[in-house]
């Protein structure tokens, strides 16, 4: 019952981003720019800012690689339901195992080599609650408590961020906030 709780809700919020996205999509990753550089000096030159290659109609700030002063990292999704992070330079990318674009190439990075996770999502409640496409990769990583130390926002449309609780699971880990048209937000820390 619990996961057509979810399933509901990711049909609903993905026909909300679909339909909203194209009008917010350049506003959203404008915010996102500007969220970096408000915190350029918190972030660490010598570590990478995660990002996400876009599937499935999610927000694409790919061309933060183009313009960006820090280096990039790209996750890659492996058969055990692992995700790691992989410096994003000019070597070809390669298929993980969802035939997502990795730098498969390059070795794994630690989470001390990372100052921010920027990461996609169907939907976000304001307890900072992501709903994902359910394998619970981003969890299991967050779970480990120096990946779970990095500041990790959502990039998501507004339409998408929902003030009830999402479905979640014993195992989900809140994020600190998200990023959407309308700029930065963090939820509130009292509630993990």
């Amino acid at each position: 019952m619990f996961a057509d709780t979810k399933e509901s809700e990711r049909v609903k919020f993905k026909s909300i981003r679909s339909k909203v996205l194209p009008y917010v999509h350049r506003k959203i990753f404008l915010e996102v720019i500007k969220t970096l550089e408000k915190n350029k000096d918190h972030l660490n030159r010598n570590s990478h800012v995660g990002l996400y290659w876009p599937i499935q109609g999610e927000v694409d700030i790919r061309e933060i690689k183009l313009i960006s002063k820090f280096p990039i990292a790209l996750p890659a999704s492996s058969r055990n339901g692992v995700i790691t992070y992989h410096k994003w330079g000019i070597r070809p990318l390669k298929k993980d195992v969802f035939g997502i674009p990795s730098p498969l190439d390059e070795p794994a990075l630690k989470a001390e080599e990372i100052s921010i996770l920027l990461v996609p999502a169907i939907a976000i409640d304001v307890d900072g609650y992501r709903l994902g496409s359910g394998g619970g990769y981003f969890d299991r990583l967050r779970s480990y408590s120096n990946w779970c130390s990095i500041p990790s926002l959502v990039i998501i449309p507004k339409a998408c961020v929902s003030n009830k609780p999402l479905p979640r699971e014993q195992w989900d880990i809140p994020f600190d906030g998200w990023i959407t048209e309308e700029g930065e937000s963090y939820r509130p820390k009292n509630n993990y």
